[in-house]
């Protein structure tokens, strides 16, 4: 009777199998007390369960065509791609990383539903006294003006604001090129386990200091800015509250919420993420590159207060370690599987440091 338990309780998705169990479970049972119907927020590429599972199919390919070709050669390509498909993806493999995208996807879905409960739920925002906050950490200056003023409102306006909308496509996209080119199951489902969880403690944070962000609140100090792929993405989301408001039960969703700041959490998730599981050095520097740029456009943007962006990378760091754990990749349990393996004394393998 003990062993199914047991053996769920190793398996490395059990952890983000039970936390989209429970939100998505949350997700209904809100939608029902509200009488506000669940809704399929469509991204890039069309809606997610679309979107998951062509990236998947594409990234396999990527991953699998140069192989067979450096294998087997040009001429043998299509020969190479089944043995390599025959003998290294197993039916648990796939399994694994069907299990990882469908986790991650009843994940978002929920958040965005349960973030766009909030003026349904709450009408205290928290705006002002974030605002205030900024101008302590900046010496009496607002953060968002000081930046104009330095960059400029033309090119890094653009700049910046295309780095920020590309994080639309860059969290799918890295969530299935894990799941699908990295050979260890236990490090797709370690990535795919801290993304679903930045969604959770996402919502978690919302509700606990709801805020609208600067450019919502205050859109006199981004009216210099030009228009860019960053305020059509702000128009866009103000068009969506209004709508929601005006009717809850019909197709818009509310998603405008501050605190704390997603995007910096997510890319945060992915730099340490990369950085941890030793991916090659070229992509770990570039992940930390652009969580630089990701930080300075949500300040530059409006988008975020610097409190919004500190609780972004807390959340980055618990969702990173909590999957870690939860998928037995922290170096303690390594350490502890390679002595199994070994049949080694466990105290042998894990000296104090």
């Amino acid at each position: 009777m003990l062993r199914w338990p047991r053996a769920f309780l190793r398996w490395p998705y059990a952890f983000a199998f039970c936390l989209s169990v429970a939100v998505g479970a949350t997700a209904i049972y809100f939608s029902h007390d509200l009488n506000v119907g669940l809704k399929d927020p469509e991204g890039f590429l069309g809606p997610a369960y679309i979107r998951l599972p062509l990236l998947g199919i594409l990234l396999f390919l990527v991953g699998i065509v140069p192989q067979a070709i450096h294998r087997y050669g040009v001429k043998n390509t299509l020969s190479g791609v089944r043995t390599i498909v025959r003998n290294e993806w197993t039916l648990k493999r796939v399994a694994y990383a069907a299990t990882g995208m469908v986790s991650f996807y009843v994940c978002y879905v929920s958040y965005r539903n349960l973030k766009s409960y909030l003026p349904e739920l709450t009408n205290t925002i928290h705006d002002r006294a974030l605002l205030q906050l900024d101008h302590v950490l900046f010496f009496g200056n607002n953060p968002a003006e000081v930046l104009h003023s330095v960059l400029g409102t033309t090119v890094a306006a653009q700049v910046l604001a295309v780095l920020y909308v590309l994080y639309l496509p860059v969290v799918p996209i890295t969530v299935a090129a894990v799941l699908v080119l990295h050979r260890d199951v236990t490090v797709g489902a370690w990535y795919a386990t801290a993304v679903s969880l930045n969604w959770v403690l996402g919502v978690v944070s919302y509700y606990s200091l709801p805020t609208l962000g600067p450019a919502f609140y205050e859109p006199q100090r981004f009216a210099d800015l030009p228009e860019n792929g960053a305020t059509q993405l702000q128009m866009s989301l103000l068009r969506g509250a209004f709508g929601f408001k005006e009717d809850p039960q019909g197709d818009k969703i509310f998603g405008i919420a501050g605190f704390a700041s997603l995007h910096v959490s997510v890319v945060f998730t992915l730099a340490l993420f990369l950085h941890y599981a030793g991916i090659a050095r070229a992509i770990r520097y570039t992940a930390w590159i652009y969580l630089g740029f990701t930080i300075l456009a949500t300040l530059y943007l409006g988008w975020h207060y610097i409190a919004d962006d500190i609780g972004g990378l807390l959340i980055g760091w618990i969702a990173v370690a909590v999957g870690a754990w939860a998928t037995g990749n922290t170096r303690w349990q390594k350490r502890r599987r390679l002595a199994a393996e070994k049949g080694t004394p466990e105290v042998e393998a894990t000296p104090v440091s």
